[in-house]
């Protein structure tokens, strides 16, 4: 007698997905990305072959996008290239391994062991409570206290991090974690030090708005512009008077760069050129030198020409007779 079972129906049957997807995974992927792995994870519970190129069509996606998505998840280890296809790996079982790796290994029991901890502790709950609604996957809590380690930052520099984050709506690892090198490099550690970084960056971007008006650039500003500018205001500590006046010397170039303007500005900051008083006597000494140079030149060549002799004045008569 042989025994079959019905197989279960494709009406009643369920994809689970676990809540870490939604945790960790869902705000940092694009759309098209999310869209692709849900139904991989479908397929995958009925070991179905589906070509690159048929999956494109069932999801009315680009070509493109499906092994950009494909590359994406296999990048951040949700699922495995294997073969010709792909193994979709466990979600729950990747943020245990990354809460036990050594590197970052460290519960809400080891933060507890001493006062600064506690502190900290109450802080990681803090973030848990306004920022996760009190739903923060278990990994977040060992990265939070790495942070705190290599950074430095008090508490309420690092609850400031995950609101900063929030409002940009960017609330993933990797941008938390770009800021937080950002502030670090900044010498941030207090809040203190975190609000005189926000004055300085609000100084910082009004200043790179009236430099784009004044160039007439209807585009924005690169990353290395944005950095130069950064640079001369920052580092040499220069107002926006100054960066004038090295604005106006670029306008009889026909091919201006940030470079040329870079070269102005750091020859004024190498002479020691503290305010535009200065750098204006300087112009003016130095336009005052380049014209006594070119006068020299010229009463020299002049000289020159009236101490020439001839050694040989015979060839001055043109009709000598031999």
């Amino acid at each position: 007698m042989k025994l079959e079972q019905n197989e279960e129906s494709s009406l009643f049957s369920t994809t689970e997905i676990p809540d870490i997807f939604f945790s960790e995974y869902l705000s940092q992927s694009s759309g098209d990305f999310v869209k692709v792995y849900l139904y991989i994870l479908f397929l995958s519970k009925y070991n179905k072959d589906i070509k690159v190129n048929d999956l494109s069509k069932k999801l009315a996606l680009p070509f493109q996008t499906i092994q950009d998505a494909l590359k994406y998840w296999e990048d951040i280890g949700v699922i495995t290239k294997k073969g010709t296809g792909f193994i979709i790996n466990n979600l729950q079982e990747i943020e245990l391994h990354k809460l036990y790796n050594p590197k970052v290994s460290l519960s809400i029991e080891d933060i507890d062991r001493n006062e600064k901890s506690k502190y900290r502790a109450s802080s990681i709950e803090t973030i848990n409570r306004t920022f996760f609604q009190g739903l923060m996957s278990p990994s977040w809590y060992a990265d939070i206290s790495m942070w705190y380690d290599k950074y430095g930052f008090d508490e309420q520099v690092m609850v400031a991090l995950f609101n900063y984050c929030l409002k940009r709506s960017a609330l993933h690892r990797n941008y938390v974690q770009v800021v937080a090198d950002a502030w670090s490099k900044n010498n941030v550690k207090t809040f203190m030090d975190l609000e005189t970084y926000f004055q300085k960056q609000t100084v910082l971007q009004k200043i790179e708005k009236a430099i784009q008006k004044k160039l007439g650039l209807t585009r924005p500003l690169t990353e290395y512009e944005k950095a130069y500018i950064e640079k001369w205001t920052v580092d040499y500590s220069y107002s926006l008077d100054i960066l004038e006046l090295a604005m106006k010397r670029t306008t009889s170039k026909a091919n201006f760069s940030f470079d040329y303007l870079d070269k102005i500005i750091s020859d004024w900051h190498d002479r020691g050129l503290k305010n535009t008083d200065e750098i204006q006597n300087f112009l003016v000494q130095y336009k005052t030198q380049l014209q006594n140079k070119k006068e020299f030149e010229k009463n020299a060549k002049l000289k020159d020409f009236e101490q020439r002799t001839y050694d040989n004045f015979d060839m001055l008569y043109a009709n000598k007779q031999n």
